[in-house]
């Protein structure tokens, strides 16, 4: 079942689709929390399953080295070819051998293999292997592969050559979970194992059967395409979905309220799907057609700006800084404008905590950052409060469907969290090129500008006795903010915080320069 804050989030599925890519965006109450790029030459995605060849078997590290096709080679390790290896191999050299189809129901399966094996016993240098895709490339990394495949849609997920059934922990009803894992075991066929995943929650026996026999015959038709044709490896052997469709079938439910796209031949396809597989969602699929930008309409453009950044500011004035290094990645949280807001250090500290806590499990997802995060909070005294922040973590980090798990907070103020990540981090240069220096600095976004001058005016009207300000800015700022002069900025502020604001433009300044001064045209140092 899901949580309730779940059930209450509105989801937007946004899709820009452009000549080289598309881009999936995924908010929660109009907040960009999931981000992806999928190129539209790329190959190489978790779930593909290759025809590889043996290239070299590593018995230091008891793994092979695998081409697949990409630049360098994959890596399968000893334990990822899954207990059943022996009754792929002797499956998939049978169909090539026969060059005849037999369906894995009538296979005899072989005894598993010795699960403290040596690799240098079950494979050879040269011969042929199916593997699976388990992480993409990253870095300067090859593919990580599997040979324990399985095939997944969106209610289960089955895995060939065995007669495992097993239930998504998520379902936590036991009376549901004991019915489906009986009905499942009872409509599977042999030689199939099978994974019950959570959407499959509340599923009737005709979808999830139509399911299974649907996943089987996609199995079975790429065992059917390689009959009587010579097989050069490497070689794609069966696709998974693309990631726009993969994206739907994992995450769309029955929370999602809007899907959003921008191309005609894409919005065909997701109705279809939708169509097929959630009927009762396809009204959610519809076509973008404004005269903005669709990321720009969403106000995408602008999360993006202030999201990928090694420096994120948010709305409160705390802001974090996020490093990357080769080992780990590290988190600083920052309390910024809020430092003032309580009399109490301890009750500052557990309030820019929080804050920092909730974005920085945005953030995780939002970069798909993984491997090892440690985040410097600011210290407190208080062990309650640390559980507090702790628990609070734990909370937020539910809606992130990655593998993750939390440490409590040392004695220091830190925290540690591993993630499991299986694609690429995905980093966006948020620099731009600035326009009165030649063309050789950067500067911070532009688009973020404007939402700076308004936090630093938030931060004034808060913590000081001030009622009217001077901002000093250069004069191609100072019109932007003044444009429109009943409607402008300059007056929208004024009136949402009373205070008055009065401008004064200089080229003395430079582009994303400002400067605050009192009455008494005293500079306000924030």
């Amino acid at each position: 079942m899901e949580n309730n804050n779940e059930t209450n989030t509105k989801k937007e599925l946004i899709i820009n689709v452009t000549n080289n890519e598309i881009i999936i965006s995924l908010l929660e109450d109009k907040k960009l929390v999931e981000y992806y790029k999928d190129k539209n030459n790329i190959r190489f995605n978790v779930g593909d399953i290759y025809i590889g060849k043996v290239k070299k078997i590593m018995s230091g590290l008891n793994a092979a080295f695998i081409d697949v096709g990409y630049d360098k080679d994959a890596f399968l390790h000893y334990l990822d070819l899954g207990h059943q290896y022996k009754s792929l191999e002797n499956y998939f050299n049978l169909i090539k051998k026969n060059n005849n189809f037999l369906p894995l129901q009538k296979f005899n399966l072989s005894e598993d293999i010795d699960k403290n094996g040596k690799i240098g016993n079950v494979l050879k240098s040269g011969q042929q292997i199916l593997v699976q895709i388990a992480k993409e490339p990253i870095s300067s990394k090859g593919p990580r592969l599997s040979s324990e495949l399985s095939i997944a849609g969106r209610n289960l997920v089955i895995i060939p050559f065995s007669n495992k059934v097993s239930v998504s922990q998520k379902i936590k009803s036991t009376e549901e979970k004991n019915r489906l894992k009986k009905l499942v075991t009872s409509i599977k066929p042999a030689n199939y194992g099978v994974i019950v995943r959570t959407a499959s929650e509340g599923k009737k026996v005709a979808e999830l059967d139509a399911e299974i026999k649907a996943l089987v015959d996609k199995w079975e038709a790429s065992f059917k395409n390689i009959i009587n044709k010579t097989i050069t490896p490497p070689k794609l052997f069966l696709s998974e979905i693309d990631k726009t469709t993969a994206k739907l079938r994992d995450i769309v439910n029955d929370s999602f309220s809007d899907i959003w796209v921008n191309d005609n031949v894409v919005y065909t396809e997701i109705k279809n799907y939708l169509h097929t597989n959630i009927p009762d969602k396809e009204k959610i699929i519809k076509m973008y057609n404004g005269k903005a930008p669709i990321f720009d309409n969403f106000d995408i453009e602008r999360q993006i700006k202030s999201s990928f950044g090694k420096t994120v500011i948010l709305n409160s004035g705390v802001y974090l800084v996020i490093e990357h290094t080769e080992a780990l990645h590290v988190i600083d949280v920052n309390s910024g404008s809020l430092s003032k807001s309580k009399n109490n250090q301890e009750d500052n500290a557990l309030e820019v905590n929080l804050i920092a806590a909730k974005e920085i499990s945005r953030q995780l997802r939002l970069r798909d950052m993984g491997g090892i995060i440690v985040i410097d909070f600011i210290d407190m005294a208080s062990k309650e409060n640390r559980l507090q922040l702790y628990n609070a973590m734990r909370e937020y980090m539910k809606a992130d469907k990655a593998k993750h798990h939390i440490l409590q907070l040392s004695r220091f103020g830190l925290m540690q969290i591993t993630r499991q990540r299986v694609r690429p981090e995905t980093n966006i240069k948020t620099m731009e090129t600035c326009p009165t220096c030649g063309g050789t600095g950067e500067i911070s976004p532009s688009i973020l500008f404007v939402n700076e001058l308004e936090n630093h005016i938030l931060y004034l009207k808060q913590n000081t006795k001030h009622k009217k300000i001077i901002l000093k800015i250069h004069p191609y700022i100072d019109a932007y903010i003044n444009k429109g002069f009943f409607k402008s900025i300059r007056k929208k502020w004024q009136k949402k915080y009373k205070i008055k604001i009065k401008t004064i433009n200089s080229f003395s300044v430079t582009l994303l320069e400002y400067h605050f001064y009192n009455d008494n045209n005293e500079e306000i140092f924030i």
